[in-house]
Order: C-alpha cells, then sequence, then structure tokens
C-alpha cells in the first residue's frame, strides 16, 4: 500500500496519531538510508542546487580515453555559493552538455563528484531530445514569452508523449537528487522552467524536506498560460515548493492570477511579502532581479587588456560612435527590430553615416528552437541590404559577428561601445545590460577619467525596471527605438556620466551574492516552521498536496461524540446552512427532503435543541423549514430570531434606525454596475453584495474597494461592513452569530435547562463568532460546569474550532446518524421476556 494511499485512508478515519508516525517514518524513506546517515552529511547544513544544465565545460581527450572537465566560471549557479553563509556545502545537480557513453558513466559520475561536487543526470539522447528541444524549447519557451500558434500550421499540436517525456527526464534529476539528499538537513534550490515538475516529486518523497524554486524566464498572463493543457498539473507541482522566486512583480502577478482563476487560491501581502496559502501551507512568493558576477566581469576585463584585444578594438573603431547588440539566435530576441531601427536613424540623419557603427553579436543558439535558421537567414539578408545602401569604402553601419567569440573577446566589445541597445520583445532578465555597465566603468585600477555609458532598452525585458537611467522603448515601434537611439549618441557627456554612476552603484551592489543570499534567507524564513506543525501527505498523481494545520486540530468523527451524545440530558445542535447542511450554490437554494427529515427526528427528541443560524433572511428560511415546527431558526446573523414551538419572530435590537440604508444602497449600485456578475441582495436588516459570478481577480479587487468607500461612508453609523467568501455584508452592529449563541444558552439556563452537550457546526467567517465564544469565559455560568463541546467547521482551514469535517456529506451522515441514535432511546427494545 503506498503512503499516499495509507495517508488518506488515515486521513478519512482521523488517524492522526498514525499519520505524525508516517511522517517520521518518512524522513528516513529513502532507497539511500545508508548513504544518508554518514556523518559528513549530516553535520551541518548543505545546499543542493538542481538546473538543467551543471556549470562544467566538457571535452573529449586528445588521446579519445575519457573526458577533461573544468568549471564554466559564465554559469551563473557556480556563483550562487558566494551568497550562502560561511562553511555551507554546495553541491550540484545536473546534466552535461557532452553525450557520455554509458560505460562511462560511473567513472564520470565520481571524478564530477570528488571534483566538482557536482552529480550528473544522464539523459538518454531520443529522451533528451523530446525533452529539451521538444517540450522546454518549442511548447514551454514560446508559451512563457507570450507566443501562440495562431493555427496548427504554425507550430505543432500539444503532445501528449512530449509532456510523459518531461515528466521522465524530470524523474531522472529525482533519482540523482535522492541518492544524496539528506531530508533532515539539506535545502534544495531548483532552477527554472526545464524542472517545473521536480518539486511535486521531491514532495511527494519527502513532505518536510526544505525547497526552493527560482523561475529564470517571464511567467504569462493566464490568458496564455491557461492555453497549455497540463496548466493545472504544472501550477500544483510548483506548490509543492517553500518558496517560488520571479525577476518582477509583473511575472509574480501572472503566476498568482493563474493560481487565483485555474485553482481557486488567493494570495495575500504580509509585512511586504505575497503570500499564497495550499492546504494549510504557506508558499513564499518572492521577487528577485538575478544580479551578476563582478569579479568575472573584471578578469575578463584584465584579460582582454593583457591580449591587447581591447587596443585592437579601439583603434579599429576611432573616430565612430559605437553602438553595440549581443543577443542569441532567438525569436524572442527582436534583432531585426534593432537593424530596422538602425536603418530609420541614418535614413532621417545623414550627418551619422559613416560615423555610426552598429556591432550586433550573435551568441550560438541554445537548442532547436523554433525558427532559428530563418531568424539567422534574415538578419544576414537585412545587414547585407543596409551596409549596401548606406556602406562607404572602409566603413560599414552594420558589423556582424555570427561566429562564436570568447568571452573575453565579448568584454573587450562592451568595453569600447558608447551605447548598447537591447530590443528583446519578451525576455526572462537578460544581464548583458549589467555586463555593459562593469565594462564601461572598467578594472578598478583604471584610468580616473570620468565613466559614461548609455542603454537603449526594450521595456520587455526584466532589468528595465532596474536600471532606471536607461531608455526604454518598444521594439514594435522602430521609429521609437531609431529616436531612442538617436537621443542616446547625442546626449550630453555629463548626462552619460550620471546615468552611468547610477546604475553601476545599482550593478555592484546587486550582484548574484547579493541575489542568493536574499533567496536563501527567505527560504530559511520560510521554513522556519515546519517543525511547528502537522504535515501529511495525500492524493495521488499532480494531485497530491501536503496538509498543514495545528497539531490540535483534528477531524470530528460520529464515534468521537455519539457516546456524549447519549448521555447528556440537554444538548444544543447550531448548524449554519449554506456550505454546512446545503451546499452553497444558488439565492434559492432550499433544503433536500433528507435535510428537513433529519432536523424532524432530531427535533422531536426533547433532550434536544436545535437551531439553523443562517446569515439568510426570514422569507426563505421561514418557507423552508415551516414544516419543522421545534425548530428553531436565527435568521439574518441573529438579527431575527424565531424560537422553538413559536410561529412569532423576536427582532433582537429595538429600536435600530435604518436610515444607513440609503447611503449604502447607490454605493452598492456603483460597484454591480462597474462588476459584470455581481449582485445585491437586500435583506430587512442588512444589505450584502455578491461577487460569486464575477470574474475573481477583479471581484475581489473591487470588494476591496467598497469596503475603503463604505468606511469613509459609515464613519459615524452602528453599523459593520464585513467581509466573507465572495461578499460584503453591511450588517448592524452586534448582529453576529457569536451573540445569537449566546442568547440561547442564555435563554435555557433561564429556563434551568444549562446545556450539557453543544455541537457547532458552520463553514465561512461568520461561524468564526460562534466557535470563538466557546474559547472565551463568557460561558462559564449558562453551560454546565460538565458541558462537552464540539465546535467544527466544514473543510480543512485554519479555524478557531478545534475539529473539521472534510465535506457536507460527512455532515449530513453525523447528523442522520445522531437522529437515529435519538430515534433508538425513544423506542427501546422489547423484554422479549414480556411478548411471551
Amino acid at each position: 500500500m503506498t503512503n499516499s494511499f495509507s495517508n488518506l485512508h488515515d486521513l478519512s478515519s482521523g488517524n492522526f496519531a498514525a499519520l505524525r508516525k508516517n511522517k517520521r517514518k518518512r524522513l528516513s524513506s529513502s532507497e539511500n538510508d545508508e548513504d544518508n546517515d554518514d556523518d559528513d552529511q549530516a553535520s551541518s547544513d548543505r545546499v543542493i542546487i538542481v538546473a538543467n544544465h551543471l556549470p562544467l565545460k566538457a571535452k573529449r581527450r586528445e588521446d579519445n580515453e575519457g573526458w577533461c572537465f573544468s568549471l564554466n566560471e559564465d554559469s551563473l549557479l557556480l556563483h550562487l555559493k558566494d551568497g550562502f553563509p560561511k562553511g555551507t556545502r554546495v553541491l550540484y545537480v545536473g546534466s552535461l552538455n557532452v553525450d557520455v557513453d554509458l560505460s562511462e558513466e560511473d567513472d564520470v559520475s565520481r571524478t564530477l563528484l570528488q571534483n566538482f561536487n557536482c552529480v550528473p543526470t544522464f539523459l538518454e539522447p531520443d529522451l533528451s531530445e523530446r525533452f529539451y528541444d521538444g517540450f522546454c524549447k518549442k511548447k514551454l519557451w514560446p508559451l512563457f514569452h507570450y507566443m501562440l500558434p495562431l493555427s496548427v500550421y504554425e507550430g505543432a499540436p500539444f503532445e501528449k508523449p512530449l509532456w510523459e517525456s518531461y515528466i521522465a527526464a524530470n524523474k531522472v534529476f529525482f533519482n540523482k537528487v535522492v541518492e544524496i539528499l539528506n531530508p533532515i538537513n539539506d535545502y534544495v534550490w531548483i532552477h527554472d522552467y526545464h524542472l517545473m515538475v521536480l518539486p511535486y516529486l521531491l514532495r511527494r518523497r519527502y513532505i518536510e524536506l526544505r525547497m526552493g524554486f527560482f523561475l529564470h524566464s517571464p511567467f504569462p498572463s493566464s490568458e496564455i498560460y491557461r492555453t497549455l493543457p497540463v496548466r493545472e498539473n504544472i501550477l500544483k507541482a510548483l506548490l509543492n515548493s517553500d518558496i517560488i522566486g520571479f525577476h518582477t512583480y509583473d511575472y509574480a502577478r501572472h503566476f498568482l492570477s493563474c493560481c487565483s482563476r485555474l485553482l481557486g487560491l488567493n494570495y495575500q501581502l504580509k509585512r511586504g511579502y505575497l503570500e499564497l496559502e495550499y492546504h494549510g501551507r504557506i508558499i513564499g512568493i518572492r521577487i528577485m532581479p538575478v544580479g551578476i558576477h563582478m569579479g568575472r566581469i573584471e578578469s575578463l576585463l584584465a584579460m582582454a587588456d593583457k591580449d591587447c584585444s581591447l587596443r585592437e578594438l579601439k583603434q579599429q573603431f576611432e573616430g565612430k560612435l559605437v553602438l553595440i547588440g549581443v543577443d542569441d539566435i532567438d525569436i524572442f530576441k527582436g534583432i531585426n527590430f534593432k537593424l530596422l531601427a538602425m536603418e530609420q536613424m541614418l535614413r532621417e540623419h545623414s550627418k551619422y553615416r559613416g560615423k555610426a557603427v552598429l556591432i550586433q553579436i550573435l551568441n550560438p543558439a541554445r537548442g532547436k528552437g523554433l525558427n532559428v535558421e530563418k531568424i539567422l537567414k534574415e538578419t544576414k539578408e537585412k545587414c547585407r541590404r543596409i551596409n549596401e545602401e548606406f556602406g562607404q569604402p572602409g566603413y560599414d553601419p552594420i558589423v556582424l559577428i555570427d561566429t562564436e567569440i570568447s568571452a573575453s573577446k565579448r568584454v573587450a566589445y562592451c568595453s569600447i561601445a558608447d551605447c548598447l541597445v537591447v530590443t528583446a520583445i519578451r525576455d526572462g532578465m537578460n544581464l548583458i545590460p549589467y555586463e555593459y555597465v562593469v565594462c564601461r566603468q572598467g578594472l578598478p585600477d583604471s584610468s580616473s577619467s570620468p565613466k559614461k555609458s548609455m542603454i537603449v532598452m526594450s521595456e520587455f525585458i526584466g532589468c528595465s525596471l532596474s536600471l532606471s537611467g536607461a531608455i526604454r522603448t518598444n521594439p514594435w515601434c522602430v521609429q521609437a527605438t531609431s529616436d531612442a537611439m538617436l537621443q542616446a549618441i547625442s546626449m550630453s557627456d555629463s548626462e552619460k556620466e550620471l546615468r552611468h554612476g547610477k546604475h553601476y552603484r545599482y550593478v555592484s551592489t546587486h550582484d548574484v551574492a547579493y541575489w542568493s543570499r536574499s533567496f536563501l534567507q527567505d527560504m530559511f524564513k520560510t521554513c522556519a516552521d515546519h517543525y511547528k506543525k502537522t504535515y501529511w501527505g495525500i492524493g495521488f498523481g499532480f494531485d497530491f498536496r501536503v496538509m498543514s494545520v495545528d497539531a490540535t486540530f483534528r477531524k470530528l468523527a460520529v464515534e468521537d461524540i455519539l457516546s456524549a451524545y447519549n448521555n447528556a440530558e440537554n444538548r444544543v445542535i447550531l448548524l449554519d446552512y449554506d456550505g454546512t447542511i446545503m451546499p452553497q450554490n444558488s439565492i434559492n437554494n432550499p433544503p433536500s427532503e433528507d435535510v428537513i427529515s433529519t432536523l424532524k427526528r432530531l427535533c422531536a427528541d426533547q433532550k434536544n435543541t436545535v437551531f439553523i443560524v443562517s446569515g439568510r433572511g426570514k422569507k426563505h428560511l421561514n418557507e423552508w423549514f415551516s414544516s419543522c415546527q421545534n425548530l428553531g431558526i436565527a435568521a439574518e446573523h441573529g438579527y431575527f430570531i424565531r424560537w422553538p414551538q413559536n410561529d412569532e419572530w423576536d427582532i433582537s435590537y429595538q429600536n435600530f434606525e435604518f436610515g444607513w440604508m440609503d447611503l449604502v444602497e447607490p454605493v452598492l449600485r456603483l460597484y454591480t454596475d462597474a462588476t459584470d456578475g455581481s449582485s445585491i441582495e437586500v435583506k430587512e436588516s442588512s444589505l450584502v453584495w455578491q461577487y460569486q459570478d464575477a470574474d475573481p481577480t477583479f471581484g475581489s479587487f473591487q470588494a476591496k474597494e467598497m469596503l475603503s468607500h463604505l468606511e469613509s461612508v459609515l464613519t459615524n453609523e452602528p453599523v459593520a461592513v464585513n467581509s466573507g467568501k465572495y461578499i460584503v455584508e453591511i450588517k448592524p452592529q452586534g448582529a453576529s452569530k457569536g451573540i445569537t449563541a449566546e442568547r440561547i444558552f442564555s435563554s435555557m439556563a433561564e429556563k434551568g435547562r444549562r446545556a450539557d452537550f453543544v455541537l457547532c457546526i458552520g463553514d465561512d467567517r461568520s461561524d468564526e463568532d460562534m466557535f470563538e465564544i466557546f474559547g472565551s469565559e463568557k460561558l462559564g455560568n449558562i453551560l454546565s460546569p460538565k458541558a462537552l463541546v464540539f465546535p467544527c467547521t466544514v473543510g480543512q482551514k485554519p479555524s478557531s474550532a478545534k475539529y473539521y469535517m472534510d465535506t457536507i456529506t460527512d455532515v449530513t451522515y453525523m447528523l442522520q446518524t445522531l437522529a437515529q441514535s435519538s430515534t433508538d432511546s425513544s423506542f427501546p427494545e422489547e423484554d422479549p421476556m414480556n411478548t411471551m
């Protein structure tokens, strides 16, 4: 029997002791427990960094006998450790950029672990192609960059085998992590869209694992993302992380919007941090733009200066205004927009012909992405055409470098450029502008002459918000980009110096170490309460999730209360209506025949006092429960009360003025007209604005605005404005279910029938008022000293109740069982001797 099934069974039976026992056992459930007990592993915390590629370079030896490996200093992942606490050990899990023969895998794995702290994942060539070139680059990469095929002819339709390959590849990474993981002490940091299923795989094995995920690409808006057939699966997999990081607020906002629209989750802002609650677990959402490694750029500058490449380039472009672009060959880099803007500038401003030069460096494509060959062909054709039109002897306005160059050579080109131009139509972060700023600053011991630089940057890339001195442009508008380029090269030196200084201060203080330190610190904080709560995993497939509740919160089973019910003399049963004994699905929602029958049987027991305590109006409740003569009803949160065996309604608050309704109704109508799908419910004592059928994001936004609006309108009025699940309710102050419950208990005490058994069941925020009174001292004199109280909420969620039941079906079953117990006690079995 699987862990998931056993947990589901224990949860359904309320067996929390078994859950806690299973939880402890699962922490050592690795197939490699002997390795996990290694003293060196358990002595302190480690960070395991998991990414698609290891920060290594690999090449075959000249004798073709084995491999030569070296650290890839240009890899961002290699420098994450610079921000970690001193003494933190780091392990890397990822794939190599070469194919290793099966017979060599063991030797390579041993070498990489011993010499580089790296654990390689070996994907079979066909799986690697389907995983990376298939699903990642042709499905996720375009979608996450806001690209949708307009027809089946412009991009293949979704292929389930590619998705299965993506999962299979993630499982290979999972198996390698499990081999080295110590789930008690280790932190796991997963990187980028290639491994979005990995958090789910790891959480399913280790429910208390401390785990973070960072997305290095954009995250699309919900309108784009929800076209992905496996949209919910990916979201649920990511939500198994403890913390999820994004480069910008836009990307985080889109992710939260998808969680809201597809999974019904709402986020909150707590002390400046975004948080999502997912089945009781708090998931941190962080906005952290990544930085560069300053030391690496400075070492490349020194190398370029040493091999004279920097000096040669200065001589080659002496007297020219140099603009530079450094881009991957990718459909989203907007290279052709940049070339068209340069052409436009030269056509409109002839004085720059023969003077302005655009150096366009094309980095090799990272994979078999969409239209790579087509982009390269179009780029070369445009360069040729522009050079033919505006070129002169010894002068080409476009210098295209389409062969791979060294990192030091790239840095040298950036050092001589007066302006960097980035025209990507969508990009995650793009660190080239950061590198350019450092290159223009030069080495720390270089000349003390003022430094200056200019950047023309697309507004659709992540770093555009960080470098506020750059000239932002819409790359789709060629004229605007051309004007921005002209503004940049014609700007005064003093202005260039000011902007450069501002950029350099930001880049130098927000480097990769600052970024990794911030992320790890936030992961520490988010995971700090792991051992203070009870966790268990339930569900199958991508519906697997980890539940988190307070250790005293438990499921209420019939067996828990049946004995107390049978032994009690004065019982009180308080029931909410919508969401408790009937589904909350419409305004006109009459009770079922089973509910009416059960309530009649409960009310027939003279030991029982049964009340429906609802926010609904008395008209509907009176009609629906007219046949239940012994049933008490509290309508509109107790403003109206109909006592058992009484047809008259009592008003809880006499002489209450309702002039405030004339102030509130116009406000509610204003928001109803502006919010499609919302409506107003008018009750005798209150007004309710409902937005259950409205757009969830816009409805929630409008509700918050309405609360602020009404608070200013009703400052001096004796009313309360409360928000609930898809509602905003305005009602008299003091009209609450908690006060209503107190009135019921007091009335019974006055008649000498102090309650010795209380069952109180509800499902929403208004019912919390009832639950809260049971933890206070208010009921000390009106309940029996031996009273057994069972406050219970419907659904597993934070609550003041001590108990929960999963569904309305569970509530109905419990009430039917209690009703049957009352019936059995009223008609005891006859003594067989008396019937003879």
